[in-house]
């Protein structure tokens, strides 16, 4: 490259470059510093400031944004790199115009790769759940925290925000979504991004769209009609986009119906920039470009984590007339403009200590109010401490720690992988990692004068002799999960059912305590008296489960996700895989596609509309746990609905009802609302309209008040490209969970 900032070389040759740069340089980017120059008026919009840079920049300054800087092992790494965080992309800055570096890491749950760079991370509980608390508040924090911690390791780029859906539960990255349901998702992810650029740190949101499994997913072209997308996925992305408004968004590695995602017309343009009016970028996920002229106009903004079509390639296609200038000019102040609007270029990152007593405050209670009660079987919980003489805790490493998320959302443990001998617990790539928090040290400290005794699971004799002895068996189970990979089935691995049916036939007392990235089935149900999903909890996740099993914390969470009876009931039997290659040079026809970049297989979501419960719903399939379920030590009633619908064309609707505290205990109630659209809509039985969280204390009622966006009870009407209500009856629901909703009124729209 040969843009103005790189001419440091010694000699005659050296000066004469200089002064031809600066005789050549526009008189604003002469003037001196460059924070004096007019773009950096804040007073002015992120709009015109961007506009103003541009105009001074040189093709090879306006390139230098489009790509990142390489990465080991997936492209060339430039020499400008050495500039690097040693965050997941680079992206080098102008300093002639003010323009800093992007320093960009990986930051689902928190900052990955910190312990590579000798800092310390918070994890909080993962992206799931967080949805489990169904708490916008808790969702800005989590962000919040993850934006300032960035911040303090000198970063500006978050690479978060996973919205995609859970059409296919097994996939290896359910845990860094947010569940099922598109509005639950869109405004819980909403808030994160909200909270996280508060912090002056680029937000984005990802990965743009359908990237609903991990098999293949380079290969994969995901069939799917417009108004199922719209309606689903599409939504999710739609809301967190209107409410959260981040600065990227990054497109993903499948094919949506034929084209690449990250050159796909319809979503980055036709919806994403036109139909959402979103302002801010566009950026691959890695090496998910594959084109220049194609990618740049169907709307791709910049590549990463190289440059291997954004780079010369772009240079080339600009001087050969392939890419008109106008298209780059879009590009760059679509990047600029995200750097003035979230505030990297006026206050950008200084490097400090993270408050790690803080993340740990802010992880535990999120761990907290995240963990669902599923099972709470004759009031086995809340312990009794004084009651209970001896406990028995059984399985998953939980002398030591809990599991965590694998691939690019790892976050590097303090002191490395828990399970792993000292010095030697380092994080490696779709390698399971225990976080050093130990629900036996926690129940311990909880329970100071019973005998609580621990027995790894490995031998199901042996903890079955513990349970036998013990008044409470906790068993700990998991399952890992990890980028670029798919679970193989929703049992527990490892002989795990098998170790819990054993120990519940020893101890009818068995409470069960589940780490998983998201459903499992559970043949042993009702042999145990309690079952609590800890989800992947975070730093903090001992402490707070250890407040809610001895009932310093009474849970209130509820699931974000269905948990199937069995894998026969999903839509998809098993996940779709790309072919094996072959070992005998025979190649199959597939991989002769993707040599030819083709698509190689399809998954075809004919399920459509009915993702998640409204699969379950309608086609009249029993759950396990139904989506919206979750017990609590506090018990509630539903009373008083009253249904108001929005008075304006396009206003708001609004529900009335009254929520008590049954029980003496105070509590947390999430009350849900869901609406049955009339028969002429041609939608799945139920869909989630809104939600409230209710604090009560015993014996207390409160009113509560639900509105209604009007886009959540429209369809799509895919041929004239808009949302619509369907005149007739609605039916409103509201209760605890998507199945058990006692109040129910129906009112006729126009």
């Amino acid at each position: 490259m040969d843009s103005p900032r790189h001419s440091h070389r010694m000699g005659l040759l050296a000066v004469s470059i200089v002064v031809l740069t600066l005789a050549l340089a526009p008189a604003s980017a002469q003037s001196g510093s460059p924070d004096k120059a007019p773009w950096m008026n804040a007073g002015l919009s992120p709009d015109e400031r961007a506009a103003l840079v541009v105009k001074e920049m040189t093709i090879d300054e306006k390139i230098s944004l489009l790509h990142g800087t390489g990465m080991a092992g997936l492209s060339p790494i430039s020499p400008l790199a050495a500039q690097s965080n040693g965050g997941a992309g680079y992206v080098v800055g102008i300093p002639r115009l003010g323009i800093p570096a992007i320093q960009m890491s990986d930051a689902a749950y928190g900052v990955r790769n910190s312990g590579e760079n000798g800092r310390y991370s918070t994890a909080l509980p993962s992206d799931l759940a967080a949805a489990a608390s169904w708490d916008l508040d808790a969702g800005y924090e989590y962000g919040a925290l993850i934006g300032r911690e960035l911040r303090a390791q000198g970063y500006n780029m978050s690479l978060g925000g996973g919205v995609n859906l859970a059409r296919e539960p097994r996939n290896g990255r359910t845990f860094e979504y947010l569940g099922e349901d598109p509005i639950l998702a869109g405004r819980m992810v909403g808030s994160v991004i909200r909270g996280l650029q508060a912090q002056h740190v680029i937000g984005d949101i990802k990965h743009y769209a359908l990237n609903d499994q991990e098999s293949g997913r380079n290969a994969v072209n995901v069939h799917i009609e417009k108004r199922s997308m719209r309606e689903s996925d599409l939504l999710a992305f739609e809301i967190g986009v209107r409410e959260g408004n981040p600065a990227a968004v990054m497109c993903s590695y499948n094919r949506v119906n034929g084209d690449y995602a990250c050159e796909n017309r319809y979503l980055l343009t036709d919806i994403l920039k036109k139909d959402w009016n979103f302002k801010g970028f566009v950026l691959s996920d890695w090496q998910g470009a594959h084109s220049t002229v194609k990618a740049s106009a169907a709307g791709l903004d910049h590549e990463e984590p190289g440059e291997l079509f954004f780079g010369d390639a772009m240079k080339e296609a600009v001087q050969s007339g392939r890419v008109p200038m106008a298209e780059v000019d879009d590009h760059v102040r679509r990047i600029l403009r995200s750097m003035f609007a979230c505030g990297v270029i006026d206050d950008p990152p200084q490097k400090s200590v993270v408050d790690v007593v803080g993340g740990f405050e802010v992880a535990r209670n999120i761990a907290e109010h995240s963990t669902v009660l599923l099972r709470n079987d004759q009031a086995q919980l809340p312990l009794d401490a004084s009651r209970v003489h001896s406990i028995a805790v059984i399985g998953a490493h939980s002398d030591v720690g809990m599991i965590s998320g694998g691939g690019s959302a790892q976050v590097d443990p303090p002191g490395g992988n828990a399970i792993m001998p000292a010095g030697k617990g380092q994080t490696r790539w779709q390698e399971p990692v225990w976080f050093p928090t130990s629900p036996l040290q926690a129940i311990r400290a909880k329970a100071p004068g019973a005998k609580v005794q621990f027995d790894p699971g490995t031998d199901s004799s042996s903890a079955v002799a513990l349970a036998k002895t013990a008044d409470v068996a906790i068993v700990f189970a998991y399952q890992w999960e990890s980028e670029g990979m798919d679970l193989d089935s929703l049992s527990l691995p490892e002989h795990q059912d098998e170790l819990i049916a054993v120990v519940a036939a020893a101890n009818p007392h068995t409470i069960v305590v589940l780490e998983t990235g998201g459903p499992v089935t559970m043949p042993w149900a009702g042999q145990v008296s309690g079952i609590l999903e800890a989800w992947y909890a975070g730093t903090q996740g001992a402490e707070a489960l250890a407040n809610l099993i001895f009932g310093d914390v009474n849970p209130s969470a509820k699931l974000p996700i269905t948990f199937p009876r069995s894998e026969a009931d999903l839509p998809h039997r098993s996940v779709v895989q790309p072919p094996r290659e072959s070992t005998t040079g025979d190649e199959p026809d597939a991989w002769k596609k993707i040599a030819a970049g083709l698509p190689a297989f399809q998954t075809t979501y004919d399920e459509g509309l009915k993702v998640g419960y409204k699969w379950y719903d309608a086609e009249k399939k029993q759950v396990l746990f139904p989506f919206g379920y979750g017990l609590s030590y506090s018990t509630y009633s539903y009373s008083n609905l009253r249904v108001t619908p929005g008075g304006t064309p396009g206003g708001n609707g609004r529900l009335n009802f009254t929520v008590t505290n049954t029980s003496n205990r105070a509590g947390v109630e999430i009350a849900e609302v869901y609406a049955a659209l009339p028969a002429a809509a041609a939608e799945p039985p139920k869909r989630l309209v809104g939600w409230s969280k209710v604090k009560l204390n015993p014996a207390e009622s409160k009113e509560v008040v639900v509105e209604i966006d009007p886009q959540y009870l429209s369809i799509f009407n895919a041929d004239q490209n808009t949302w619509q209500l369907v005149p007739g009856d609605y039916t409103f629901l509201v209760g605890g969970s998507s199945q058990s909703l006692p109040l129910k009124q129906s009112v006729s729209l126009k």
